[in-house]
């Protein structure tokens, strides 16, 4: 049995663990409970000391496992098949993990098998850009506002006029990637991989074969650079700049590792694992407010209402939502809603956050009327 956490304890989520009467238990992940073996993956061990396993940790664990009992059979959505290589990934692949600012982490199902992370690349790219020349610089040269546009819409450009208006349309994205200090198109890739891996916890890989797929077919990406960088709103090669960011958005990761991202921003940009920081405390509010306000791509209003977390989404299946302060709740399931947002992944996501009271915009429970 291995255990890779140790004690965190909010007054909120204790509460509900005694009012769901559920009791101690050994063990950290689903597959621990379970008594199966996580799928094979390459990653580097964090190591933390034993520590006893609370009510708390079996409620987490329970909510994530009755999350995945209760969607893993919806046959909803289907792949991405604008990539092919997203359209042969299995449909029925269906993971979840929550990962707590204190280091905690709680599987069930698929939740160390890789994916594409596609657009959630976007969120550390911002990260990586808003470390390097602040928030406000970020606002003024990408801009922040939502397009109510498709995310690869040209016509957002115009409108703006010639601003990428987000990092997590296309056009922001590709901006963004071109803000990453480098002096080359190599340095600024690895720069975006290695900082990537250190908000995973361990070293991360392209997925070749997806990057092959979308470089034969990202041509609108390519138009949709060329014609940022007419405004001057690229800041290196504009085709240069669309194969960087095809490279960051064909990383594979699990929704474990996704999970350990979103809990470093939860954390204020502290890894809970390695204990690395690679944010500035004070940018990860302006990072969660553009996730909350574009993380969605078109259901961004219909999640902040219904779920009200800070949330980013991929093509690949993938999610991950930010309860500040307290844990990053993500999963994958690759088959895609028509707004292009995994089905079982939101569902599943959405559960879990409202079993423990998670929306940002809702009183504690301890200070809510009866």
């Amino acid at each position: 049995m291995r255990c890779t956490t140790k004690t965190f304890l909010r007054p909120a989520l204790a509460a509900m663990a005694m009012a769901l009467g559920v009791s101690i238990v050994a063990g950290c992940t689903g597959s621990d409970l379970n008594g199966a073996a996580p799928a094979a993956q390459s990653e580097q061990p964090v190591t933390a000391p034993r520590r006893q396993y609370t009510r708390e940790d079996a409620a987490i664990q329970r909510a994530v496992d009755d999350a995945h009992a209760k969607y893993r059979d919806l046959k909803e959505g289907k792949n991405a098949d604008y990539i092919p290589a997203l359209a042969k990934v299995d449909s029925n692949l269906f993971g979840i993990a929550v990962v707590t600012t204190d280091g905690r982490v709680f599987t069930a199902g698929d939740a160390t098998q890789e994916f594409s992370v596609q657009s959630i690349s976007k969120v550390f790219t911002l990260a990586l850009v808003m470390s390097e020349i602040g928030p406000q610089t970020v606002s003024e040269k990408i801009g922040v506002e939502p397009t109510g546009l498709p995310f690869n819409s040209v016509l957002a450009i115009e409108i703006e006029p010639g601003r990428p208006s987000n990092s997590f349309v296309n056009a922001g994205a590709i901006a963004t990637t071109s803000l990453v200090e480098a002096r080359d198109a190599n340095e600024r890739w690895q720069r975006i991989l290695s900082y990537l891996g250190k908000f995973a916890g361990r070293d991360l890989k392209l997925i070749d074969e997806v990057y092959q797929s979308e470089a034969a077919t990202n041509q609108h990406n390519q138009g949709i650079a060329v014609l940022l960088k007419s405004y001057d709103r690229m800041y290196c090669d504009p085709l240069e700049a669309t194969d960087v960011y095809t490279k960051q958005c064909s990383v594979g990761v699990s929704a474990k590792d996704l999970a350990v991202m979103g809990a470093t921003l939860a954390n204020g940009g502290e890894n809970p694992l390695t204990h690395e920081r690679l944010m500035k405390s004070q940018d990860v509010p302006e990072l969660l407010a553009v996730m909350t306000m574009a993380g969605f791509y078109d259901e961004s209003g219909k999640w902040a209402y219904e779920v009200g977390l800070p949330a980013k989404t991929g093509v690949g299946g993938g999610i991950v939502a930010v309860v500040p302060g307290r844990m990053a709740i993500a999963a994958f399931s690759p088959p895609l809603n028509k707004a292009g947002n995994s089905v079982r992944a939101q569902k599943a996501i959405a559960d879990i956050a409202r079993k423990f009271n998670a929306n940002i915009f809702a009183a504690p429970i301890s200070s809510q009327a009866n």
